[in-house]
């Protein structure tokens, strides 16, 4: 078993540790379940690719340390290059290149698409490189700005997501949203963990200019 860090083993008593023991409580997976899990992008992954504006990019270190990014852009920025390739393009952010880290250290990336009212969701798996190829990054062009970058995927698991926790999660129902005035905001976060000698306000003003200037 994967050991846990900052002692959580010894704050649980009843402690899951193997998958026989998952499967006594469980059970197994249904012969639905385990077919679905296919080796490209077909027809049906393409047209939710294509409709997609939001996905979220797992990446790990060489050292197995996770991160979990998201890129969201106009439905379709992520393009179907053949039935085993996708790439996705890099915009402008914070320069602090975690998924670009981890992946030269380590390719395998994990994705999942989105699509604003649609419950269900597509997982996509495989191994990732980081291309600056001038017609892929032309063919993302937004604006007349090309991304600097492409991450670039070779597809080995495609399968699709239960709705499930869109319906627990209420995500696509405004009218069960919580009410958002008690979360801190950005800069109010920034200025707390980064310790800055700016205030919030200042800081906010930054952040609104370059969601304007640095958008693409």
């Amino acid at each position: 078993m994967a050991t846990n860090g900052n002692g959580l083993a010894e704050r649980f008593r009843d402690i899951v540790r193997s998958e026989a023991e998952l499967r006594d409580v469980l059970g197994e997976p249904s012969p639905r379940a385990n077919a679905k899990v296919i080796p490209i992008v077909d027809d049906f992954a393409a047209r939710f690719i294509a409709a997609s504006p939001f996905i979220l990019i797992a990446t790990a270190d060489a050292d197995g340390a996770m991160d979990l990014s998201p890129k969201g852009d106009p439905a379709g920025f992520v393009k179907v290059l053949d039935e085993k390739t996708i790439a996705i393009p890099d915009r402008l952010g914070n320069r602090r290149l975690d998924s670009f880290r981890n992946i030269l250290a380590n390719p395998d990336v994990g994705l999942i698409f989105l699509i604003p009212g649609v419950n269900h969701t597509l997982r996509i798996s495989g191994k990732a490189i980081i291309v600056r190829d001038d017609d892929l990054r032309q063919s993302m062009a937004i604006n007349g700005k090309a991304p600097d970058h492409a991450i670039v995927v070779a597809v080995e698991r495609v399968l699709s997501h239960c709705p499930k926790c869109m319906i627990r999660s209420h995500l696509w129902k405004s009218d069960a949203w919580p009410d958002a005035a008690a979360v801190p905001s950005l800069a109010e976060i920034l200025v707390e963990h980064a310790k800055l000698a700016e205030s919030a306000d200042e800081l906010q003003m930054a952040i609104d200019n370059d969601s304007v200037e640095r958008l693409y």
